[in-house]
């Protein structure tokens, strides 16, 4: 596997970065890769299919100047930006039996994510509802993943050294939450792991053998989806 350590210039383009590079797997014309990238300001991304007005304080947005963006992948919304340290984990349908189906592909990925923090910390992680790890049951990490035919996008955060109170301010309570969350605000549900983000990517590289850099991203296609689709209203506040 290829490793990519790359932080574009806007929330648009980091999302198209990630279609892209899923997109060129799936044709066969780039490899799998763990990407790795950290946002220089904070945005709001909602899940493919979060209605905004219900998951996004859209106001408190507006006046802050977050911009506001959907990902193709589902799962709930989130704020990212400094001290969120997101990846992507592209990967090939045929190479593992365990890829096989969403609910498979889960437990999979984030069963290897589980150990290998685990080492990590110390202490114990353990993965709760669809796509969670947390520990103590306050999460640190949130995942989720989008298909292909040949191809999976498998991408999330992990929370290092991020404004928790940005997320109260900006993301009223969920409308869907796991039972383990149990109404919890998001400041008694979230924690940092306080971790050096180079400390977490040595680990997940170690973890799934991305030894070598990727080289040339797909720039076309990202400045392609960046300006058509992610940087546009009607994709973004579609719902």
């Amino acid at each position: 596997m290829k490793y990519l350590d790359l932080t574009l210039p806007t929330p648009a383009e980091n999302l198209a970065l990630d279609e892209a590079l899923l997109d060129a797997c799936d044709a066969g014309a780039a490899p799998p890769v763990l990407r790795f990238w950290e946002a220089e300001r904070p945005f709001v991304v909602l899940g493919y299919a979060n209605h905004a007005a219900t998951e996004v304080n859209l106001a408190a947005c507006q006046a802050a100047g977050i911009s506001v963006l959907r990902r193709a992948s589902g799962g709930g919304t989130v704020v990212q930006g400094p001290g969120c340290l997101s990846y992507a984990l592209v990967c090939r349908i045929p190479d593992a039996p365990a890829f096989g189906s969403i609910t498979q592909t889960n437990v999979f990925i984030l069963g290897r994510h589980q150990v290998a923090l685990q080492n990590l910390l110390g202490q114990p992680v353990r993965r709760q509802g669809d796509t969670d790890l947390v520990i103590r049951d306050r999460k640190f990490s949130g995942n989720s993943q989008r298909r292909k035919r040949d191809a999976l996008l498998f991408h999330g955060t992990f929370l290092l050294h991020f404004d928790l109170t940005a997320i109260e301010h900006l993301l009223p309570l969920p409308s869907r939450q796991p039972a383990y969350r149990a109404g919890r605000h998001h400041a008694d549900f979230l924690m940092n792991l306080r971790l050096p983000a180079s400390v977490v990517k040595a680990a997940l590289r170690a973890l799934w053998q991305a030894d070598d850099p990727l080289g040339e991203p797909p720039r076309a296609r990202v400045e392609a989806l960046a300006r058509e689709k992610y940087a546009q209203d009607g994709w973004n506040l579609r719902f």
